[in-house]
């Protein structure tokens, strides 16, 4: 169980003296009382978002705590680090000490969008974000304080700020990340993994879509940490059974396999969760995608969270402010959001996942489309029936996509969103005309992908076999 130790108190308690000589605002203003007759059930409901959150990830807590201290660190305590990209603000989330990092953000705006329904437009995001890390410490152990409130929002950001918290800011020892992690431990080892995938696609090209798609569901829960792969146990819920992977996530069995051989010749060495990434890099290669240097030396969880991978695994029916949000949340840009979607243009997808879409007689589907669709997808039954996303080049990884996006040809809805009239619209053109674009890219995302919250050092174990815990 999580716990904040007594000899911590003393520290933390010192951190948040610190923060208060932080702000740029006026303190004068600040008083425990500010939202007593404006917002009386303000406390409750930050606190309400905050216990559910840390019921569900305990590790939540610490992320909290931690968005706090990055907020206060650049332009005070002003939730600078909450607003996203747009094109005049340049946004703190994708700076080194926050990006892949930095998580919680959609805690604090499920408390603010609570809060904007009894009390609209009374209530700061930064007030949010310190009450929050009150309650989070409290939530796991920690000490409790009394929160001055009356910070207002700001409406700047500042990326240059961030980087005197580069010597501070990562609780995931990001440093210990490097491509020749194994090359003295275990140095045949990118080569062993790259023929259990390259076996694996030769005998089905669709098995590099799967691929990549389990490196990006292990990622978005728990960070990489490959507790996608734990199997159910008397103890653990197995993320394998949520809905967003059960009967469609699949290559389990090739990353055992190159795991299998990797245990021959250096025993206990490289982690499921290093197999993951450089399984999909070597997956994208093969069917004509970009390569990319992955980052190694992850650790393997002993945990796996079944809740986290209904909830922060993107839908296929989600809208695009959900999307935006979701990626957000684990540290990616709109921009990566946008280039990882690329990923569609090879695998296929269920019937059920697509069939409101091609029967909806909707203007954001071209009719001749609908029409080839609806004859391996009838109106009931058959909901497993296996379509191509990209019917032009199924099998190949490009930026055919993102053409099919503009003909109102996207297989999902999560796909078509991001061709309709909204703030994704010109990269999507960007991409449908430059491969070039749409490469580099998609390379870069799924390297920032890779760098979500990933165990490192002493935290996490090797597995020996990576559907179980040592």
């Amino acid at each position: 169980m999580m716990s904040i130790s007594n000899k911590s108190f003393a520290a933390i308690a010192a951190m948040f003296s610190l923060l208060l000589l932080s702000s740029m605002q006026c303190h004068a203003q600040l008083s425990s009382t500010f939202y007593d007759r404006t917002c009386p059930n303000a406390l409750n409901t930050i606190r309400k978002s905050v216990r559910q959150a840390v019921s569900r990830e305990r590790r939540m807590a610490a992320s909290l705590i931690r968005l706090h201290f990055h907020d206060c660190f650049v332009q005070g305590c002003d939730a600078s680090i909450l607003l996203d990209e747009t094109p005049t603000i340049v946004s703190e989330k994708t700076a080194l000490p926050n990006l892949g990092s930095a998580r919680g953000y959609g805690i604090i705006e499920d408390a603010k969008r609570e809060l904007e329904k009894t009390c609209p437009g009374i209530v700061s995001c930064a007030d949010v974000l310190a009450v929050a890390a009150r309650d989070a410490s409290a939530l796991v152990g920690g000490p409790s304080w009394t929160v001055k409130l009356g910070r207002r929002d700001s409406t700047t950001a500042t990326i240059a700020a961030l980087f005197s918290l580069l010597l501070l800011s990562s609780m995931q020892c990001h440093a210990q990340l490097s491509s020749t992690f194994y090359d003295r431990t275990c140095p045949t080892a990118l080569n062993t993994i790259r023929t259990s995938v390259r076996q694996a696609v030769s005998r089905e090209r669709r098995m590099a879509a799967s691929l990549i798609r389990l490196h990006f569901h292990d990622c978005f829960v728990q960070g990489c940490d490959a507790s996608l792969l734990l199997d159910e146990t008397p103890t653990i819920v197995s993320e394998k059974t949520a809905l967003p992977n059960l009967g469609s996530a699949r290559g389990y069995g090739i990353i055992e396999d190159a795991k299998r051989e990797l245990e021959k010749t250096c025993p206990g060495i490289v982690s499921c969760a290093d197999i993951l990434a450089v399984a999909a890099r070597d997956a994208s290669t093969l069917v004509g995608g970009p390569s990319w240097t992955v980052k190694l030396g992850r650790r393997d969880s002993t945990t796996a969270s079944h809740t986290l991978a209904e909830t922060d695994l993107p839908g296929p029916f989600d809208p695009l402010d959900r999307l935006i949000s979701g990626f957000a949340n684990k540290g990616l840009s709109t921009r990566d959001m946008v280039a990882l979607s690329g990923a569609h243009s090879i695998g296929q997808a269920q019937c059920f996942l697509f069939r409101d879409r091609i029967y909806s007689n909707g203007t954001d589907i071209d009719t001749g489309f609908a029409s080839t669709r609806r004859r391996q997808c009838p109106q009931e039954d058959q909901n497993g029936n296996l379509a191509p996303l990209d019917l032009v080049t199924p099998n190949q990884l490009d930026n055919n996509y993102f053409k099919n996006l503009r003909q109102r040809k996207g297989l999902l809805q999560s796909d078509q969103v991001l061709m309709s009239g909204g703030s994704t619209d010109d990269i999507v053109l960007e991409y449908s005309n430059s491969p070039r674009a749409f490469a580099s890219d998609f390379a870069a995302a799924m390297i920032r992908m890779g760098d979500i919250s990933p165990l490192t050092g002493q935290n996490g174990i090797i597995r020996t076999v990576c559907g179980a815990i040592n």
